[in-house]
This record gives structure tokens, C-alpha cells and sequence, in this order.
């Protein structure tokens, strides 16, 4: 059986989204942001289209006066992530090669 790959997480700064949340309860905009290196137009793109699957919640308040973001992973989106990189796995050790040093 083909490994599958999930066409919504599989996007580069999606997974990287995603495999930052997976480590974490919730995170601020700003450190994806700048974790990631990306722009705040391609994080809010990217961070609504995990949303519309499912995968992230996003929620909006304030700290103090000023307006923030945080992102969370769903149950969906863990579950999601989950089989990505078991999919990643399978292709790669399939093909012999080994992703770890030694």
C-alpha cells in the first residue's frame, strides 16, 4: 500500500506550522512568525487553511490593549500530522535510505 500524503499539511510552511504546534499547547503569531521566517500575510494564509480543514484553531484576544493571535493544534490536526510523517517515514525507508546519522 502507498503511503499517503496528506495534500494540506504537505505544503512546506504548513508542515512546518504544523510540526511547531505539535510540540507545543498553543503559540503566539508573532513566534510562528518569526520561527518560521515567513511573512504575516503567508503565516495568516497558511494558518486559514489549516483552519478550514480542521487542523488548527485559531483564537483572537488581547494582552493588555493590544490584539493577539494564538494557534493551536486540533485532535483532527494531531491525528493529521501524525500520519504525514509516518507517510514520510514509510517513503524514506522504503527507499533504503536512512535519516539518521550512523
Amino acid at each position: 500500500m502507498t503511503p499517503q500524503l496528506n495534500p494540506v499539511i504537505h505544503a512546506p510552511t504548513r508542515l512546518q506550522i504544523v510540526a511547531l504546534l505539535a510540540a507545543a499547547d498553543e503559540a503566539e503569531f508573532a513566534f510562528v512568525r518569526d520561527n518560521l521566517d515567513v511573512s504575516d500575510s503567508v503565516l495568516s494564509k497558511h494558518a486559514s487553511a489549516l483552519e478550514a480543514a480542521g487542523y488548527v484553531k485559531i483564537r483572537k484576544g488581547h494582552v493588555g490593549k493590544r490584539p493577539r493571535t494564538w494557534f493551536s493544534l486540533t485532535h483532527e490536526g494531531r491525528a493529521a500530522y501524525t500520519a504525514h510523517v509516518a507517510a514520510l517515514q514509510a517513503i524514506v525507508t522504503r527507499s533504503g535510505l536512512s535519516v539518521l546519522p550512523g
